[in-house]
């Protein structure tokens, strides 16, 4: 039940509710309600009655509510007005929430929420807001009016201020800090890294909150920083006791019941220095024509993980591992995901293989899947790899250079060649590898490298991933896609009006293809603001996701796409060997007959788990940044413009990659926000999108991952525009 109604009951009458409060109530309500829950909830009684009854016809006739007006309605959708809870971001760094009270078929709709000015939300937060679908076709809400917060848990660092105790958020958008009696503190340390409750009622001052776990160690140290990104999302860390136990009874494969004998063939996998779980193995050899036939064995989750199991609960809920630099927190325990599932070099495993074979040009001409039993030939590295095939092998690889390696690159420039034809769009956008020394601090933090052998298990796990949609698409199976939508109409446009201020145009009308955006990433290449239009590229795009309806890939230039190739690590994959497994007839461990009605809802799912992992991990990473630049406060560093927004200059550090914040009220004179050329406007200068600046660095909070920057120099003369018409 809603807070407000109750609020205003307790004064005495209250003043008739409005339209939108009546939808919140019943939007709140965790159980159906009709006439008389809601005269009771607002205290309407005579002839209010009959106005209420006016006031519920009327939304009835506006299809805000259903017949039966027990429920907020929209076709196929969430109602136009409802309660959102903020439950994150989203790939573009907006809010997104989740509609509470949802009783339509599968999950609740996930609606990105537009934020108003200087009031940004926070996760946890609750807004009223009129619902509708964006011209991108995803749901967005507009804020009436934010909510009292629900009573919840909230991370954050417990310090002792004039003798009195608080939690300071670690979450960089709370505005509050909590009020913590001496009797509610469990003895907790100042500096120490906390869980506490937000105690219900409101009282004078602070809001009041129980410290209810201490987590150990101070929030500061580098061994809290993972653990805070783990906490203030909401990733599950422990495993069930029964998922545990059916792990550790697991056993090893090595009968060939039902599997083709692939242990002779010498599959190797190729992962990073740092991989802590091997999934995949690959080899090729050339054939006749010009063509290559390749194989890609994939770990056989699906023997191991049964549906409506512990561990098969477990994992789901998961939906992906997450990565950190100190640690993993995996889908699977560690007895599957580093042992029986891990493809370690020479140990028998049972796989899921893929033969592709491609003809010259890099096309699938034909595919086929079995399970089989596999022996890794040996695990290698990308950098040894690429080393290898630049004439510098070494004694893991020397042996295995002219049989393996060589066959894979060529096989690769086949793929690649395919890939630049059909115009996958090729985004330059480095990230940031956060390396750590003995004492578990940041050693350095470097670019991550680029290589060819990098590219070259892309292209084959991408290979792969097609032939199992086209064999599931072929079966008429159910499929779980990984669908990536064309760029919304106003986005499109929004990327032009940025183009268009640096000089440059995109080709393709409103309907840009990827080959378009190729053409623009190549004319700006070895200009300064490339890093910024690469940036506005991503930005402009829509955001990949799972669902059982296929819309194709855009990004990647493809009809059709699932994933198949990491099931150790994600639930998705997963699900995309149960369907093979079951279309194919190849034993125990598929689909059921009716898993395919909740694709929608498993979807939907995993697609959140999959925006929570990489919005924790790039939280960690601030962090570790902060710690890293902390102890260079005063310095002053190289950085571009990559971000210009009402409150200020986001600028990216040209030496780590870190991003942080100039005020805008730091900036000289009146400065004004012209967001169709995404610059700031000041008295004589202009601060624009990708221009290159030098910063003072003013504070780095290790604790919120936040950096803030003076401005040192950068900027460029503003001329006198011509009023526009």
């Amino acid at each position: 039940m809603s807070a407000a109604p109750l609020a205003k009951a307790k004064r005495g009458p209250a003043p008739f509710p409005s339209r939108e409060a009546i939808l919140a109530f019943v939007a709140e309500s965790p159980t159906p309600v009709g006439k008389r829950e809601i005269a009771r909830a607002f205290h309407i009684r005579g002839a209010d009655r009959i106005q209420l009854k006016r006031l519920l016809a009327g939304l009835e006739d506006d299809g805000l509510l259903a017949r039966d007006r027990r429920r907020v309605t929209r076709p196929g959708g969430p109602p136009a007005v409802g309660v959102l809870e903020v439950t994150g971001l989203d790939a573009d760094g907006e809010p997104v929430g989740r509609l509470m009270g949802w009783r339509g078929e599968g999950a609740a709709p996930e609606v990105r929420i537009v934020e108003r000015p200087g009031r940004p939300l926070a996760p946890g937060d609750r807004v009223l807001a009129r619902i509708r679908r964006g011209p991108d076709g995803r749901d967005e809400g507009r804020p009436i009016r934010r909510l009292p917060r629900a009573a919840g848990r909230v991370l954050g660092v417990y310090r002792r201020v004039r003798g009195e105790g608080r939690v300071v958020p670690t979450d960089r958008r709370a505005k509050s800090e909590l009020g913590v009696s001496g009797a509610d503190s469990a003895a907790a340390e100042p500096g120490e890294l906390v869980l506490a409750e937000i105690l219900p009622g409101r009282r004078l001052g602070l809001p009041q909150a129980r410290i209810v776990e201490r987590l150990g160690g101070a929030a500061a140290e580098p061994s809290s920083i993972s653990l805070i990104a783990v906490h203030a999302h909401g990733i599950p860390e422990t495993f069930p006791a029964e998922a545990l136990a059916e792990a550790a009874a697991a056993t090893p494969v090595s009968d060939l019941a039902g599997r083709t004998d692939l242990t002779a063939l010498p599959l190797v996998t190729i992962d990073g220095a740092d991989a802590r779980d091997f999934d995949d193995a690959v080899w090729a050899e050339a054939e006749a024509g010009g063509r290559f036939h390749a194989v890609v064995a994939i770990a056989d989750v699906a023997h191991y993980v049964r549906a409506q199991t512990a561990l098969d609960a477990a994992a789901f809920a998961r939906g992906n591992s997450v990565y950190f630099p100190d640690r993993v927190v995996p889908m699977l325990p560690e007895r599957l995901s580093n042992d029986l599932c891990s493809l370690k070099p020479g140990a028998d495993r049972p796989c899921l293989a893929v033969h592709l074979w491609v003809d010259a040009k890099g096309r699938l001409v034909r595919h086929r899947f079995e399970r089989a039993l596999m022996r890794s030939a040996a695990r290698l590295t990308y950098e040894a790899v690429q080393r290898a095939a630049d004439g510098r092998a070494d004694e893991t690889t020397a042996p295995l250079l002219e049989t393996v390696i060589r066959p894979l690159y060529a096989v690769f420039r086949a793929l690649h060649t395919a890939r630049r034809r059909r115009g996958a769009i090729d985004l330059d956008l480095p990230e940031r590898r956060v390396i750590l020394g003995e004492d578990g601090a940041v050693a350095e933090i470097v670019p991550r490298a680029r290589l060819d052998s990098h590219r070259l298990t892309e292209e084959l796990m991408i290979a792969a991933n097609v032939a199992a949609a086209e064999t599931l698409e072929t079966a008429r199976a159910p499929v779980m896609y990984r669908v990536h939508d064309r760029p919304a109409p106003e986005k499109v446009m929004a990327l032009r009006q940025f183009l268009s201020s640096l000089g440059h145009g995109l080709g393709g009308a409103a309907r840009p293809r990827p080959g378009h955006f190729n053409a623009l990433l190549a004319d700006v290449a070895a200009l300064p603001h490339a890093p910024a239009v690469n940036t506005a590229i991503l930005r402009s795009q829509a955001q990949a996701a799972y669902a059982p309806e296929n819309l194709g890939h855009f990004g990647l230039g493809l009809a059709r796409y699932s994933h198949f190739t990491s099931p150790i690590r994600r639930y998705a994959d997963l699900l995309v060997h149960r369907a093979l497994i079951a279309a194919l007839g190849l034993g125990e461990g598929g689909l059921a007959a009716d898993d395919a009605e909740r694709f929608v809802e498993w979807g939907a799912h995993l697609s959140m788990t999959e925006r929570r992992a990489a919005a924790a991990e790039r939280d960690a990473i601030d962090r570790y940044t902060a710690h890293f630049l902390a102890e260079r406060v005063g310095a002053s560093f190289a950085g571009r413009i990559s971000g210009v927004t009402r409150f200020g200059l986001f600028v990216t550090l040209e030496e780590t990659g870190a991003d942080g914040l100039v005020p805008r009220r730091s900036l000289p004179g009146a400065v004004a926000l012209d967001e169709r050329r995404q610059e700031l406007v000041g008295e004589g200068t202009i601060w624009r999108l990708g221009d290159a600046v030098e910063v003072r660095l003013r504070a780095a909070e290790v604790e919120t991952g936040s950096l803030l920057f003076d401005l040192v120099a950068g900027g460029r003369e503003a001329r006198r525009r011509r009023p526009r018409r």
